[in-house]
């Protein structure tokens, strides 16, 4: 069985999740890790930095990405599942929107579910979920990876997005998946212009308390912080991706999702510390 899902409290920091990929076309750092042995070393430092969660994924969600087939997908991210699962405790998510994969995932010891599809992907992934019994982190985005930049538009965002999280937990409660069971993301980067990912970034709280439920967030070196401080490569996006993760954990943010944990942490803790002197 896979360990346990930590208990989330808004008294600590949110959780941080370490990203894996084991892709050859990710943004930020496709092929870098997509041998296995690569992959795993990668996955033991972010474990050593301080991550709470690893989260692996085999295919690549940049805007634009074309897809790969289940089993390529299997294949690419079940040697590492299955080896941190032998070696370590740490609770590994596996970041895929095919129920086929996250199946295969949750027998080799993965104890999270990451969709970018919100389940969407395939009609049976809602029972599927049901029936694996982890949690699942439901995200929004507008299209598919390969459309999503397409000229996205929306009236009001943070209602949009809201109203579509509220419909994919109500689908996911249906199929028998347990309410506490059940994490939000609002999909930075996933077909959003600038302005809608920083009103997202700005209105946290409301969706946390709109959907009453635990928020995940993933702002690491995506390409908005580029759109704000011109010419800074994805290795250069260190301080817009803290300053993110930071509005995140103010705003009550259960999960972080970084590339660079042990910075994230770090800047979580002093965080934590200046707050619980503010208290006393």
């Amino acid at each position: 069985m896979p360990p346990s899902f930590p208990l989330v409290d808004a008294k600590t920091r949110p959780l941080v999740m370490g990203i894996v990929n084991t892709t050859p076309d990710s943004f930020s750092d496709g092929g870098r890790y997509q041998r296995s042995t690569a992959a795993r070393d990668h996955a033991r430092a972010l474990i050593a930095a301080g991550a709470d969660i690893i989260d692996i994924g085999g295919e690549s969600t940049r805007p634009g990405a074309s897809s790969v087939s289940p089993q390529e997908e299997i294949d690419r991210v079940l040697p590492l599942i299955e080896s941190l699962h032998n070696e370590t405790d740490i609770l590994i998510s596996i970041d895929t929107m095919k129920p086929e994969v996250a199946a295969a995932a949750v027998r080799a010891g993965a104890g999270l579910w990451n969709d970018v599809s919100a389940l969407r992907f395939d009609e049976e992934a809602p029972a599927v979920a049901a029936k694996l019994g982890v949690p699942v982190i439901l995200m929004h985005m507008q299209g598919t990876p390969g459309t999503m930049q397409d000229k996205p538009h929306y009236d009001d965002v943070v209602a949009e997005v809201a109203t579509f999280l509220l419909d994919r937990i109500k689908a996911a409660r249906r199929a028998g998946l347990a309410t506490d069971k059940i994490y939000i993301d609002p999909g930075i980067g996933f077909g959003k212009r600038l302005a809608d990912n920083l009103a997202l970034m700005r209105h946290l709280p409301t969706l946390i308390k709109t959907c009453d439920a635990p928020l995940v967030f993933g702002a690491s070196r995506k390409r908005f912080i580029e759109r704000l401080t011109p010419g800074a490569d994805t290795d250069q996006r260190l301080g817009g991706s803290l300053a993110a993760a930071m509005i995140a954990a103010q705003a009550g943010a259960a999960i972080v999702r970084v590339h660079d944990v042990f910075e994230t942490v770090q800047a979580l803790t002093v965080w934590r510390a200046i707050e619980d002197a503010h208290a006393h």
